[in-house]
Parts: C-alpha cells; sequence; structure tokens
C-alpha cells in the first residue's frame, strides 16, 4: 500500500516531467523562432527581435540558454537539423556515379541558395567571434565526411584496394565543396548562377573521384550505375564478398 510520501513524490515526479517537457519544447519555439528572425532580419539578429518573434519579454528567451554564445550554438544545431533533415536522402548514392554526386550537391546548393541568411550564420563568409571554433559546425561536416568515407572504404574494399585514402579523400570532398560555396556566396559581385556552381563543382568532384580511382587501379565511370558498379566489384579478387 502506498503512503501519503510515495504519493506525493510521484506526484512532485509527474509535475517535473511536465514541466521539463514544456521548457524543452520552449526552447524548441525559441529557436525556430530565431530562424525565422534570422530570415527576416539577417545574420546580426538581435535577442529583442528573436523574442518578438514569439511575443515574449527577451529576459524569458535568455532564461532558456547560458547567455547569447550557447543561443547562437543552440541556433546553428538547429539549422544544421533541419539541412540534415534535407541532405540525408541525397547522400544515398542512386543512378549512376555522376546522378549521385550531381544529386548530392544539387540538393546543397539548392538548399543554400534558398537559405542564404542560415548559410550566413553558420559562419560561411564571415570572420566572427561567435562563430569561430564551433563544435556544432565541426561536428556536422564530421558527420558528412565519415559517411562520405565508408562510401568509398566499401566502394575500395570490394576492389580489394587500400582503403586507407578513403578518408582523407571524403574530406577533401567536403573541403572542396566548403570553399567553392562558401566563396561563391560571399561574393556580392558573384553573377554565377547556382546552376553553374552545381554543374562545375560537380564536374570537379568527379574528375577528382575519378582520378584518384585511377591512380588505385580502379576504373570508374562517371555513367556506370552506383549498384552495378558495386555489384561487379563483389566479384573481384581480393573483395569483402565471397
Amino acid at each position: 500500500m502506498l503512503g501519503v510520501s510515495d504519493v506525493t513524490e510521484r506526484g512532485a515526479d509527474g509535475r517535473t516531467s511536465r514541466w521539463d517537457e514544456h521548457k524543452a519544447q520552449r526552447r524548441l519555439d525559441v529557436l525556430d523562432a530565431a530562424i525565422d528572425a534570422i530570415e527576416r532580419h539577417g545574420i546580426e539578429v538581435t535577442v529583442k527581435q528573436i523574442a518578438d518573434e514569439l511575443g515574449l519579454p527577451r529576459p524569458v528567451v535568455y532564461r532558456h540558454f547560458h547567455g547569447r554564445s550557447d543561443l547562437d550554438e543552440q541556433i546553428r544545431a538547429r539549422i544544421i537539423e533541419q539541412l540534415l533533415a534535407e541532405l540525408e536522402p541525397a547522400l544515398r548514392p542512386d543512378g549512376t556515379v555522376a546522378d549521385a554526386v550531381r544529386h548530392a550537391v544539387g540538393t546543397y546548393l539548392a538548399w543554400v541558395d534558398q537559405h542564404p541568411r542560415l548559410h550566413h550564420f553558420l559562419g560561411a563568409g564571415r570572420h566572427h567571434e561567435r562563430v569561430t571554433g564551433s563544435p556544432v559546425v565541426s561536428g556536422a561536416r564530421n558527420a558528412i565526411a565519415a559517411q562520405l568515407a565508408a562510401l568509398f572504404t566499401t566502394a575500395l574494399a570490394h576492389f580489394g584496394k587500400d582503403t586507407s585514402f578513403a578518408r582523407p579523400m571524403a574530406y577533401g570532398v567536403i573541403g572542396l565543396v566548403d570553399g567553392v560555396v562558401n566563396a561563391w556566396r560571399s561574393d556580392p559581385d558573384s553573377v554565377v548562377a547556382p546552376a553553374e556552381v552545381v554543374g562545375r563543382l560537380s564536374d570537379s568532384i568527379l574528375a577528382l573521384i575519378e582520378s584518384n580511382a585511377r591512380a588505385l587501379g580502379v576504373a570508374i565511370d562517371a555513367d556506370t550505375p552506383v549498384q552495378e558498379l558495386l555489384r561487379e566489384s563483389e566479384a573481384q579478387p581480393g573483395g569483402l564478398d565471397p
């Protein structure tokens, strides 16, 4: 039989849980409002502008974060979460090798072109103390590079080739994409259309992959279906599968 103290404790736990859920939801509301405010006002958005999006006093926003730096980092985490939700399906290779590369690059460029201020807030094309060494941005870049490295590793292993260069190659591709897109977006005088960036960047990545594969003795045709390439590789001596 439950005593009074047990009932009281359970009631307190229930209230605590509901309060924690409320705080978590309010925190997400603030982050989503911040993203809307950045889209509307630009990267130097103020906390008052964020609070105004929710119709709240400015101190209520700060109540959920450890100062402005923490708020900015959590905003970046929320932006990246939304970006990865769009990008992740494009990172699953399908069609030809060229199709897979152009689809991934095109999806990313489409997001950047649609949300230039969010891309800018992540640190692209500006030098700002708030962004320097952001663990969230670095972590997202590392996660994408790791996924790409795993793909390169699998392909090379199926061909019985040395996989040690898969990770540097993956980071090289990510660095190339970052460098080209950031430089393009940060140039106010650029007249290069997004479609042209997608085309040139995709061609550069394909050339990088093909030349490095050729150096390892693997012939990769940009028009070869990805799945066919993997099936062919499985039959090669030294592959992972019998």
